[in-house]
């Protein structure tokens, strides 16, 4: 009779990891793919939306604005195919640190807006409270997810993968 030896934490782990990394790879391709698409369509919106924040003059404001759309849409194709993983994240990173520090400046500083993620956002109306807590806590939640492909880029399923000739090996890159 043979004993098979049980599964250790570290080779349940090793199992685990790339199916978690195509999670968060393609949950993070949703959020950029959603939040650019939703944009896009209206350019102008966008760039008042980034001029609410008021850290920057109206007409960087407007560009950045109009050119933010573009950018999310790209990183969320580039996520959702699997190719330049590790970049694409750490793109993810910048922006979502971005995001979260612009969030906490307009909480700080008292302005009344809606941070603009996933549409138009702007100045609140008469009466509307902003939600800034909960935004920043799902734009951290969005920062774990770019910070785990950062660790660990290469997944199943994945342009990156398949140019490297492989499908995820027991690797830590």
């Amino acid at each position: 009779m043979t004993v098979t030896p049980s599964p250790t934490r570290a080779d349940r782990w090793r199992a685990l990891r790339p199916w978690l990394g195509v999670a968060a790879r393609l949950g993070l391709a949703a959020v950029w793919l959603i939040a650019g698409g939703t944009k896009v369509g209206d350019l102008a919106a966008s760039g008042r939306a980034v001029n609410a924040y008021q850290v920057m003059p109206y007409d960087l404001a407007t560009v950045i604005g109009a050119a933010l759309p573009f950018v999310e849409l790209a990183l969320g194709l580039l996520l959702l195919v699997g190719l330049a993983t590790r970049v694409g994240a750490g793109i993810s990173a910048a922006l979502l640190a971005v995001f979260i520090v612009g969030i906490a400046s307009a909480w700080a500083r008292g302005l009344a807006i809606d941070c603009g993620c996933f549409g138009s956002g702007g100045q609140l109306g008469a009466g509307e409270t902003p939600s800034y807590l909960p935004e920043i806590l799902r734009d951290l939640g969005f920062l774990v997810l770019a910070g785990f492909l950062l660790i660990w880029p290469r997944t199943p399923f994945s342009v990156d993968g398949w140019l490297a000739g492989d499908i995820v090996e027991d690797e830590d890159e």
